[in-house]
């Protein structure tokens, strides 16, 4: 159930379905005034799942933040998480057991009371052996989990972690409501069964057309949530979307094109907002297929790159190249080892691994899911050119397209690497052998034990030398914001913040 009354969600629903309506007739030049109650927000990925141990996708994540809440939140500003369920908590002088006091008033969307018990179990079915959670390493550092009543939670790690805290308020941490999932199982995130503690609950979700939520009346902050409803539309291109905006049918669009980049930049300034992220793009190379298992051949696909190139001659959003795996400035780390770009050290290489030339190169298949196709065919050509080798793109809906890159069902796969929270662990955690985000299906003794020390700089050298993914560029988010929208936040980690959204008040 929603939390709404029937008349209440009727009516919220009705008000949507109306306002899109008349939005559809919008001249293109014109920007209508929003409407003051409903937020519409452009999404490009159909999500798979609603379930936060199980989501991986950030469009997923995006509705997440809508109708959960984690035990702290983010900060938009950084540092120090933010009070969430929990409002106060301490750690032992060990740093091993952290003991969160949980507030009285927060509720789930049916009006039960947001326990330690919720907490306990969201912890278990992600911790537990055979877990289908995608996300177990954010857990493999809890000991244990007790309380001392229903408000007190208490978590015990095997060793100190001073980014505890952060990795608390990650996506995967959100709570789940025990009773729901397991009455509906797998079908507790479809409307109707879904119970959540968020500023949002969940009211409609038509795959590949919208999802909707609506303000929770059950949130413990409820009184400082100004929208009634979010919307979030789906768009199969960003050229459809920037035209949605145009046309007044959306608030806030999930990208920007980047043949309009520049028109923004210089007609409609205040329209384009960027923000940059801790997010790597890069193309996985499964090293248990011939001739990609050869390190010569890896590092000649990488060295015959011009990254610079890539973001400011075809990107042009403001991207950086990325000579390392993990983000700059992510946590506070500075990546020691570097990559280099020559093309003539590439030809060596590849003729050194028996394709002088690309003769005798097998044709490869590239497969993305819909995002940087400009990108990847600058890089296909790219290898044309200076390798002499032959690579097809292929275009997969994108759970699909990550159900491939975790089977190891391809040979080159363009990918992303975005921190569930603020740390370089997370992400170089993601090369470590067996571990679900290790898309290369590479496994090195020696790389796993750098990074279980928390040896980071060594363990990326390794990572760097042998090469099981080629780092491309730490990606930009460019995307158009309609003047009166207020209180829009989103951070580095593509977190977005919604409790304070509002139109029209300063």
């Amino acid at each position: 159930m929603c939390g709404w009354s029937s008349s209440r969600s009727k009516w919220a629903l009705y008000a949507i379905g109306t306002l899109l309506g008349l939005c559809g007739g919008c001249s293109k030049r014109e920007l209508p005034t929003p409407t003051e109650s409903v937020l519409r927000i452009a999404q490009r990925n159909e999500p798979a799942t609603l379930d936060p141990q199980l989501a991986t996708l950030p469009d997923e994540f995006f509705i997440l933040r809508a109708v959960s809440e984690g035990l702290v939140t983010p900060n938009p500003d950084g540092g120090t998480p933010l009070p969430g369920v929990a409002e106060r908590w301490e750690s032992s002088a060990d740093g091993l057991t952290w003991t969160f006091h949980l507030r009285a008033n927060a509720k789930w969307s049916n009006g039960d009371p947001v326990t330690s018990r919720d907490f306990a179990f969201t912890v278990a079915r992600a911790h537990t052996p055979g877990s289908l959670s995608p996300k177990t390493a954010l857990f493999q550092n809890v000991e244990a989990t007790g309380s001392l009543d229903a408000h007190t939670f208490i978590v015990r790690l095997r060793r100190p972690d001073d980014g505890f805290l952060a990795l608390a308020a990650s996506g995967p941490w959100l709570p789940v409501h025990a009773p729901t999932v397991t009455r509906h199982g797998a079908q507790w995130t479809r409307p109707g069964h879904f119970v959540g503690n968020g500023p949002f609950t969940l009211a409609e979700w038509l795959p590949n057309q919208r999802i909707t939520v609506i303000r929770n009346p059950a949130y413990w902050n409820a009184d400082a949530v100004k929208l009634e409803a979010m919307q979030f539309l789906a768009f199969d291109s960003s050229d459809t979307e920037e035209r949605a905006f145009r046309a007044g049918q959306i608030d806030v669009s999930m990208t920007v094109p980047f043949a309009k980049l520049e028109s923004y930049r210089q007609s409609s300034p205040t329209l384009m907002h960027t923000v940059p992220l801790h997010e790597t793009r890069y193309i996985a190379l499964n090293v248990t297929r011939p001739p990609l298992n050869d390190v010569r051949v890896r590092r000649a696909l990488s060295l015959a790159l011009d990254r610079r190139v890539l973001v400011e001659k075809v990107m042009k959003g403001g991207q950086r190249p990325a000579y390392a795996f993990a983000s700059p400035g992510l946590g506070g780390y500075q990546p020691a080892a570097q990559l280099t770009e020559d093309a003539t050290e590439a030809r060596r290489l590849l003729a050194e691994a028996g394709f002088p030339g690309g003769k005798g190169f097998p044709a490869l298949e590239l497969t993305t899911w819909g995002a940087g196709n400009l990108v990847l065919e600058a890089i296909q050509q790219r290898w044309r050119t200076e390798l002499g080798i032959t690579v097809s793109i292929i275009q997969r809906e994108a759970h699909t397209h990550l159900v491939s890159l975790a089977k190891g069902d391809y040979a080159l796969g363009y990918a992303t690497a975005i921190p569930d929270y603020d740390s370089p662990l997370d992400v170089l955690q993601r090369l470590v052998s067996g571990d679900p985000g290790n898309y290369p299906q590479w496994r090195n003794p020696s790389y796993d034990r750098l990074v279980s020390t928390g040896d980071l700089t060594g363990a990326e050298q390794v990572l760097l030398d042998e090469l099981p993914l080629i780092p491309l560029y730490y990606n930009n988010r460019n995307y158009l914001l309609r003047p009166g929208v207020r209180g829009w936040r989103e951070d580095a980690l593509w977190t977005r913040f919604y409790q304070n959204v509002r139109f029209g008040e300063k």
